[in-house]
């Protein structure tokens, strides 16, 4: 598909143009790409879990609250771009979306309820979450995505709002955040062999998420092209929240000179592998990093 697959773009290139795939082509992805969240084994995870101690499981539990706090605000505040459709496909495919990432919220709550913690409201899991993620987070769930998803809701026809909220949710979070959080999690937890329901579960959801990804950047780029000044709004977004990208990519205790060593990484590789995908996205939508950062 036209997305994102363990970072990597995967268009297809004709007449030396990147061709992207467009939301009828995506729908169709999406119907033969079901799976349940109840249907994941975790026993193994839970034994595991129960061993796990120290710094090692300590960054584990920071990324999986991470991922509960994103994925109950990518869940709950999307409904507006539904309501924002250009087409009767775009509405098509992006009402899968929102049943994805119910689908999302709804597995790691029950590895909540099965495995780290008890069964409880996901509202539950999520408040006591919210503990472990850092200012710069909340800044861009509960302020920043919440504002542009009020915003999109009162002006569903803006192309403005709507430019905003994608370049924010499938640029920023779901791809920049999202796919980074993916590769070195599941590369630690499948080099230790940890957690291998969590693994097969964040694995599927990563599946989903290039989908989705794949809609933002053609989305984008088709917005640029119709209309150039939309560029204007992609860079001012970006402008606005990469100093709190930057600062939730590190690690939790940052000022004490804590990193990511306890899943095999640093904050360096992080960063670049962000970044990385961050500018191979823009140059495709046609609003190059470096006009951003210039």
């Amino acid at each position: 598909m036209a997305g994102l697959s363990g970072g990597e773009e995967s268009a297809t290139h004709v007449e030396h143009e990147i061709r992207l795939n467009d939301p009828q082509t995506l729908y169709r992805h999406w119907e033969d790409s079901q799976w349940s969240p109840f249907a994941i084994d975790l026993s193994t995870d839970r034994a595991q879990w129960g061993q796990m101690e120290g710094e090692d499981r300590d960054l584990i539990f920071f990324v999986l609250s991470s991922l509960m706090v994103a994925e109950e605000r990518i869940t709950t505040k999307f409904s507006g771009l539904v309501g924002a459709y250009g087409s009767e496909e775009e509405a098509t495919f992006l009402s899968t979306q929102q049943v994805d990432e119910a689908r999302h919220m709804q597995f790691y709550a029950r590895f909540q309820d099965e495995v780290v913690a008890a069964p409880d409201a996901i509202a539950a899991h999520v408040e006591r979450a919210r503990g472990q993620v850092s200012d710069a987070f909340r800044q861009i769930f509960d302020v920043e995505l919440v504002r542009a998803h009020e915003r999109l809701v009162q002006e569903p026809a803006s192309m403005d709002a709507k430019v905003r909220f994608v370049t924010l949710y499938h640029i920023i979070l779901e791809a920049t955040l999202g796919l980074t959080s993916f590769k070195f999690t599941t590369d630690h937890l499948s080099r230790e062999a940890l957690l291998p329901g969590f693994v097969e579960g964040y694995s599927r959801i990563h599946h989903d998420e290039t989908r989705h990804i794949a809609y933002g950047v053609w989305f984008l780029r088709e917005a640029v092209r119709s209309r150039p000044e939309n560029a204007e709004t992609v860079r001012e977004t970006l402008r606005d929240l990469l100093p709190s990208v930057a600062a939730s990519l590190a690690p939790p205790d940052a000022g004490s000179g804590r990193d990511f060593e306890g899943i095999g990484a640093s904050s360096e590789s992080i960063s670049a592998f962000a970044l990385g995908g961050l500018e191979r996205r823009l140059e495709i939508i046609g609003v190059p990093l470096s006009s951003i950062v210039a």
